[in-house]
């Protein structure tokens, strides 16, 4: 008999909230365009500015919201409209801004994946993401837009795997991902602080990003955000219970020594390959991932951990913790880690 699943990839992507759902059901139902001016479209244009405005109240933010079909092109449409020329990014920001960066300086990191705000002190946009979506380091992003600012630039801050599960940071502008918090998939936002930051492109969501919007996944997100992070407290537990148990049993916390995100960990197996225990936990039944899901597929080597210098990026798995996580869960994990390091026979 295969064995029950396992689901401990939520930084990849989490389940769909039943409110979510709900909420996604009931904007299905009003399919017309937002942007039509009769009954239909006013009425589907007055869900969309009321689900805006429940988003920026459940995000605890006073400025702009401009809905995207998730993070990626939250982050492309910040750096492609903003007046303020890109110049630098840190060196562990996710693939999608890295493509991006072209000539800008890349922020280094010391050994935990940590940047040196004193180093971000650019006129121009900088970019650096909030929680790490492989290690998940959090950076200090309030001393970074405290440099940013006094240099003249402007902070944009991934925050894709922060938001939703902690407060958002003192940024110029963010992006964030609504299934990375229990949302769909294919629905997103980009947070600006004042529309003078970015030069309109025309067409939908006030001029700045063109095409239907995506009514159905906004009711869905502000939905999914208004369910709150009342678990993240039992996430940390769980987060405590499994780093424990992984250092009593040989393993290894990469970044031990940085303030991290409970919903995340990446763990190094002594002597295993990051390829062959994600073949011997897909076969227990258990979705783990190596390093983030942009690359997780090629199983190349983690520029992440290659810019903390990490002496064995080719054994590290990352486990990501969600709101249905439990105990027991954990506790299979960890039997299974010992059955693949070769401690003894998984439960």
């Amino acid at each position: 008999m295969p064995a029950e699943p396992l689901y401990l990839d939520h930084a990849a992507t989490t389940p769909l909230l039943p409110a979510a759902r709900d909420a996604w059901l009931e904007g299905a139902a009003m399919w017309a365009n937002p942007s039509s001016p009769h009954r239909q479209g006013r009425a589907a244009r007055a869900a969309l500015e009321d689900a805006r405005a429940r988003v920026k109240q459940a995000l605890g933010w006073e400025g702009e919201v401009i809905f995207t079909s998730g993070a990626s092109e939250a982050l492309a449409l910040a750096i492609s409209r903003s007046k303020a020329p890109l110049r630098a990014v840190s060196a562990v920001e996710h693939d999608s801004v890295l493509r991006l960066a072209g000539e800008a300086a890349r922020l280094g990191v010391d050994d935990c994946g940590r940047i040196d705000a004193a180093e971000a002190a650019e006129e121009g946009l900088v970019a650096v993401q909030q929680v790490n979506s492989e290690t998940g380091v959090v950076q200090t992003l309030e001393d970074i837009a405290e440099t940013v600012r006094r240099a003249g630039g402007v902070l944009l801050a991934d925050c894709a795997q922060g938001a939703g599960k902690r407060p958002l940071p003192d940024a110029d502008l963010i992006a964030l991902s609504a299934h990375k918090f229990g949302g769909p998939i294919g629905v997103g936002a980009l947070l600006v602080r004042h529309w003078n930051l970015l030069q309109p492109s025309g067409g939908q969501e006030r001029g700045y990003r063109p095409g239907t919007e995506n009514l159905p996944g906004v009711l869905a997100m502000a939905a999914a955000l208004e369910a709150g992070s009342g678990w993240i407290e039992e996430a940390a537990r769980l987060r405590g219970l499994l780093e424990g148990a992984i250092v009593e049993a040989g393993g290894e916390v990469v970044a031990a020594g940085a303030m991290r995100s409970v919903t995340i960990g990446s763990y190094r197996m002594p002597g295993k390959s990051a390829a062959a225990q994600l073949i011997r936990f897909d076969a227990m039944g258990i979705a783990v991932s190596a390093g983030s899901a942009c690359s997780s597929g090629s199983l190349r080597t983690s520029h992440v951990l290659e810019a903390m210098d990490y002496p064995h990026p080719s054994e590290v798995i990352r486990v990501s913790i969600g709101r249905e996580t439990s105990e027991a869960d954990v506790e299979r994990f960890v039997a299974a880690w010992k059955q693949i390091a070769g401690l003894g026979v998984a439960a």
